[in-house]
C-alpha cells in the first residue's frame, strides 16, 4: 500500500491528513468549507483513492489559508509516496465533461513543478468558497509535489460544472501517472 500520514499546524491551520493511492474509496473529509469538501472528494473518488483531511483553519477571517495549506499538505503526500518514481506510469491527460463544461487535465510526475492553468470562473464564490482559491489549491499542491500539471477549462458555463470537472478529471490523472508499469524511472536519464 502507498500511504502516508502527515499533518501541518500553524497559527492559521491545523491540518491532519491521510492518503492511500491504492485505496478503495475510503473518504472522510472535512475541511469547514463545504464546496471544497465536495470537491476534494469527488478528487478521492474519481482516483480510487483513501482519503482523510480534517482541518480547522481561520475561515472567519478567510478560506485562503485553509485551501492553500490542504493543497500544500496534500502536495507533501503525493511527494512522499511516489519518492522514487520507479515503475510510474508518469504521464497522464484526461478529458472530464460536467454536463456542458469540458476539461483536460495533462499531468507530468516530472519532479519539476509548474502549474499551466487556463480557466474562466465567473462567479466569485461557490457556495462559501471563494472560487480564485482553485489555483491557489493547485499551485499550493504541485510545488509541494513537485508536478508538472495542465488544466484548461475548454468551455463552460456554470461555474460549479467547471471546477468539478477540473477536480474530478484531475484524480483520475493522478490514478493513471501513479499506476506501476515497471521496475524503473519512467525517464531517459534515469532520474527525475
Amino acid at each position: 500500500m502507498r500511504e502516508t500520514k502527515l499533518n501541518r499546524n500553524t497559527k492559521e491551520t491545523q491540518i491532519q491528513l491521510y492518503l492511500n493511492i491504492d485505496g478503495t474509496r475510503q473518504i472522510d473529509v472535512d475541511t469547514k468549507i463545504p464546496f471544497f469538501d465536495h470537491m476534494l472528494t469527488l478528487m478521492a473518488f474519481h482516483g480510487n483513492f483513501d482519503l482523510n483531511i480534517q482541518c480547522d483553519g481561520d475561515i472567519d477571517v478567510d478560506d485562503h489559508h485553509t485551501i492553500e495549506d490542504v493543497g500544500l499538505v496534500l502536495g507533501d503526500a503525493i511527494k512522499e509516496i511516489i519518492n522514487t518514481k520507479k515503475g510510474l506510469r508518469r504521464y497522464s491527460s484526461i478529458f472530464m465533461p460536467m454536463d456542458e463544461s469540458l476539461t483536460r487535465i495533462v499531468l507530468d510526475i516530472s519532479n519539476r513543478p509548474y502549474l499551466g492553468y487556463r480557466m474562466r470562473l465567473n462567479r466569485e464564490k461557490v457556495g462559501t468558497m471563494d472560487t480564485q482559491n482553485v489555483q491557489e489549491f493547485f499551485k499550493a499542491l504541485i510545488a509541494n509535489a513537485r508536478l508538472t500539471l495542465h488544466i484548461d477549462l475548454l468551455y463552460g458555463e456554470n461555474d460549479h460544472h467547471k471546477i468539478e470537472a477540473v477536480f474530478k478529471a484531475f484524480g483520475k490523472a493522478l490514478k493513471e501517472a501513479t499506476t506501476i508499469e515497471g521496475k524503473s524511472v519512467n525517464s531517459s536519464k534515469g532520474v527525475l
